[in-house]
């Protein structure tokens, strides 16, 4: 016990050595320095920010224990030149950790010093994407970057479905760079910058004025405003003066505006009016305790630091007052790590010392790789929230708060968070949540946008402040209904004209525009050319019968299709009239056959079932076959009369009932198309044939038939045809490929449906090959082309669209219906059925010659046996019969039962036997026989 007690005191005495060894090593001051401007929307805030940091890490004996920490700020005067002096000074002076530059510019210029010399730099207002781990490993940021900041203006963009901005920017590498991030981010949603107008750092307002009335020129109305506070405040007022912030326009600014307008108590009033519903960003800060204190003891801050102005805390300086407690919790664990500060000379300015710069005093810290570790890995709740470094140096959760400005304030519509995207609830609500960017649960609140206006501006007009579009418009000289010029009254009429007249008229804006002839009218334009015209700027928009193809979707956009087409086969065709022995064609030989054997089949089936039970299916041989026979065919017409007994047999006939359902109802059906179903026969049954043929094309002048049949199915140049209008069709179609015309004319539907109204006795053949559509061509990411589909689909869901083409095209319908009625259906002809009429026919003739045979047979045996009675019954004497009573007593035999018949013969036979008896008998027997006879006759 007392070895355990005393083992215990030795390991307290050492840790505590150990402990004060670590503490006695501390320094007792340890010097930064920061580097912004005093003078500064940001640097104002920073400033009072960063020294009650200061004071209040001094006083928490929980970290830096018995070290002071010391800021030693200096002012770079919005100068590029003096902060990168002022940097090397600090440089001279072995400093360890230099908070800064404010400014984007100057940090790309420190960070070369700071990675060479080790010194990690901490900047918490240079925001530029472009400052990167990667190049500059000593450069830490502590705000976030504007990569985030842009990817939610482009969220904001894509969410009220803008697809074109144009960009105001500083034209220095925060802004460039700036820009050219969100003109990523914006292409990654389909949108893109129209316009950047830079302007020059420290550019007068006159060269402001130039920059806006650029800006005014274009098509664009959403403006992306990316600036420092100075300029970004004087372009506003300017683009007031100019009436750009009225209503029409939308004005989204970065940052800094929030930034601004949060740190100032009171705006002047002509900036209030400037600032009209705008929208504006700010970053998102939580609200913790660490906030809270500085924010209420913000006022006293601002008058103990002797300031003349008064001004608020912003969120750059909550980032100001974080980077300091971050270099503080740094150094604590930098310290406890055992590091030490030294500095070591930098060998290479060896060879340049000399001069007035004293290059030799700057010095590499020594552990400033062990100090950047340290401050890569730093995880704490600052007066931020949460402070902690991803894997690509950036502070983790980028969030903004969405302000809309109104009169003299502002109000949050929504959030941007990189985790969730928009939304109106708070991104820590988010966070315990999964992420969920899907479009529909995108979110913001209601805008009051410039021109104190609700209604989302479209956010384009027209360039050059509203110019008529010219909108090019093929001159044809075929198939005018769809477009033609009247030469008379100098308008354009026709289908496709109408259609974009009544889209246009329903767009919540007007559209002014003269349309343009192209083509020099005696032949239809080439459209390939006419589309090029767009790329060339001599168009604004292509109006008329143009197809939406592959290539031409490479160069132009295209509205929604108001008209279905598509490339079908057009052939002169032949009437096919139904024979005599129509009503074989149902079937097929094979058919047939199988048929008739199943028939045989199922009769001997059920014969072998029934035969032994079932007195139906016996008796002779010959009786047999012919009930197998029978029964097997009548049941084609489920007439059979011969009953079933055995569950077999009943099973059997049950199931093949079905199968002559169904044979029976196919052939009627086929059989019925056959004979009323017009039939039309051509050698071209589709493209395929059309193309593996040598016979020659046609193709209408103009249309993409002709690159398609060449470039697509590979049909050699020499059999296509160029054919103008449709009595150029009609003549090469009837000419035929022998006569030099051709064998089939391959077009686009809808002009083949107008030619078929006038000439019906042509068809197409085959299946439509391809899938297409009528639009209407704008340039490039044309906002004018999507609210044109949008109207587009207003028309068809509204029947204008129908109606539209019932004027145009539907009315030579009626014209041509009578045309047209002798081919839709065949009346059914006697000729049609000769054949089954004449296998009736036939059928009834040898069956009445064979009944007539056997019945006159019958005749003469019964009229022999008749004559030899009576000869014995007159005792030889002969009689004569006129013709007249052998044919009745013909007829009168014809009229018996065969059955009557036979017992007559055998009672005559009977009396013959009975003559040698009495002759009172034979006179009984005759007069017997001879009742008999005439009772059975009667």
């Amino acid at each position: 016990m007392k070895s355990a007690l005393h083992f215990w005191g030795i390991f307290s005495c050492l840790c505590s050595y150990a402990i004060s060894k670590n503490i006695d090593a501390r320094p007792d001051t340890v010097s930064i320095g920061a580097l912004f401007t005093f003078n500064s929307t940001i640097g104002r805030v920073a400033k009072i920010a960063m020294a009650a940091a200061v004071g209040d890490i001094n006083n928490d004996s929980s970290i830096l224990p018995g070290t002071k920490l010391v800021v030693q700020m200096r002012d770079s005067n919005c100068s590029g030149f003096v902060g990168i002096v002022q940097a090397l000074q600090f440089m001279e002076k072995d400093t360890i950790a230099i908070i800064g530059p404010q400014s984007s510019v100057l940090a790309h210029v420190v960070s070369h010093v700071a990675n060479e010399l080790q010194v990690p730099m901490l900047s918490f207002a240079a925001t530029d994407p472009t400052l990167t781990p990667l190049q500059f490993p000593f450069f830490v940021r502590t705000t976030h970057s504007d990569h985030f900041q842009m990817a939610s203006v482009a969220d904001i963009v894509n969410y009220y479905g803008w697809k074109q901005v144009t960009a105001i920017y500083i034209d220095d590498d925060y802004g460039r760079n700036g820009i050219s991030s969100l003109d990523d981010e914006l292409a990654k949603r389909r949108s893109k910058i129209l316009y950047k107008a830079a302007v020059r750092p420290g550019a007068k307002k006159s060269e402001m004025a130039t920059v806006l009335v650029r800006v005014a020129m274009m098509e664009s109305r959403v403006l992306i405003l990316h600036a420092n506070p100075d300029s970004g405040i004087a372009l506003l007022l300017l683009a007031r003066n100019l009436g750009m912030t009225s209503s029409g326009y939308v004005w989204i600014a970065t940052d800094w505006l929030g930034s601004f307008l949060d740190s100032s108590p009171h705006l002047d009033i002509d900036l209030v009016n400037a600032v009209q519903g705008v929208l504006t960003l700010r970053q998102h800060t939580e609200n913790t305790r660490k906030k809270s204190m500085l924010a209420s003891k913000w006022s006293a801050l601002v008058k103990r630091d002797n300031v003349d102005s008064r001004f608020l805390i912003n969120s750059y300086g909550l980032y100001a007052y974080d980077t300091v407690w971050m270099i503080a919790h740094a150094l604590d664990a930098f310290f406890s790590r055992g590091g030490n500060i030294s500095f070591s000379i930098y060998p290479k300015l060896r060879e340049i010392a000399g001069g007035g710069l004293h290059l030799g005093a700057m010095t590499v810290f020594d552990e400033g790789k062990l100090l950047l570790e340290i401050i890569r890995q730093i995880n704490f709740t600052g007066a931020t929230g949460l402070v902690k470094f991803d894997s690509d140096g950036n502070l983790i959760q980028p969030a903004y708060d969405i302000v809309n400005i109104l009169g003299s304030g502002s109000r949050t519509i929504g959030y941007w968070s990189n985790y969730s995207g928009l939304s109106t609830a708070s991104p820590e609500t988010l966070y315990m949540k999964s992420a969920n960017r899907l479009r529909e649960n995108q979110k913001l609140g209601l805008v009051i946008w410039p021109g104190e206006t609700v209604t989302r501006p479209r956010g384009w007009v027209f360039p050059n402040n509203g110019n008529e579009l010219r909108i090019g418009v093929p001159h044809r000289v075929s198939f005018r209904q769809f477009v033609s010029a009247d030469n008379i009254t100098d308008t354009v009429r026709g289908f496709c004209i109408d259609v974009f007249v009544a889209a246009t008229n329903l767009l919540q804006y007007p559209v002014p525009y003269k349309f343009m002839m192209f083509g020099n009218g005696s032949e239809n334009p080439s459209y390939t050319q006419l589309i090029n015209k767009i790329q060339t700027n001599e168009f604004d928009a292509v109006v008329g019968d143009i197809a939406i193809v592959t290539n031409r979707t490479r160069v132009v956009d295209f509205t929604q299709p108001y008209i279905e087409s598509g490339l079908v086969v057009l052939t002169s065709v032949k009437k096919h009239s139904s024979s005599g022995w129509s009503f074989l064609q149902p079937f097929t030989i094979r058919m047939w056959g199988v048929t008739g054997l199943f028939f045989l089949i199922i009769g001997t089936v059920v014969w072998l079932l029934e035969h032994r039970i079932n007195d139906d299916f016996r008796g002779p041989p010959v009786k047999q076959i012919i009930t197998v026979f029978w029964f097997s065919f009548s049941t084609l017409f489920f007439a059979h009369r011969e009953d079933t007994r055995s569950t077999l047999g009943r099973f059997v006939i049950i199931i093949w009932l079905f199968v002559v359902l169904i044979i029976q109802s196919s052939y009627t059906a086929s059989l019925t198309s056959i004979l009323t179903v017009q039939q039309l026969t051509s050698p071209i049954t589709g493209i395929d044939s059309l193309v593996a043929s040598d016979e020659p094309i046609g193709f209408q002048v103009g249309s993409f038939a002709e690159n398609y049949l060449l470039q697509e199915l590979g049909v050699s140049k020499s059999r296509l045809r160029a054919l103008g209008n449709p009595d150029e069709y009609k003549r090469a179609l009837d000419l035929g490929p022998g006569n030099g015309g051709v064998m089939a004319i391959v077009d686009e539907r809808p002009y083949i449906e107008l030619f078929l109204l006038e000439h019906p006795k042509f068809a197409v053949v085959g299946s439509e090959f391809t899938k297409s559509g009528w639009g209407f061509a704008f340039p490039r990411d044309s906002p004018l082309a999507v609210d044109l589909s949008t109207a587009i689909l207003e028309l068809s869901e509204n029947g204008d669209l129908q109606r539209i083409h019932e004027k145009w095209l539907n009315n030579r319908m009626t014209e041509s219906q009578s045309q047209t009625n002798d081919l839709e259906s065949d009346s059914l002809q006697v000729y049609s059925f000769s054949g089954l009429f004449l296998i009736c026919g036939v059928a009834c003739v040898i069956t009445l010659a064979i009944h007539a045979g056997v019945l006159v047979h019958k005749y003469c045996e019964h009229a022999a046996s008749s004559q030899q009675a009576a000869l014995s019954s007159t005792d030889g004497s002969s009689r004569s019969s006129s013709s007249r009573s052998r044919l009745q007593a013909f007829l009168s035999f014809a009229d018996r039962r065969e059955i009557d018949t036979r017992r007559a013969s055998k009672e005559k036979a009977a009396a013959l036997a009975g003559v040698g008896g009495d002759s009172v008998g034979g006179v009984s027997a005759v007069s017997s026989t001879t009742s008999v006879s005439t009772t059975t006759s009667c």
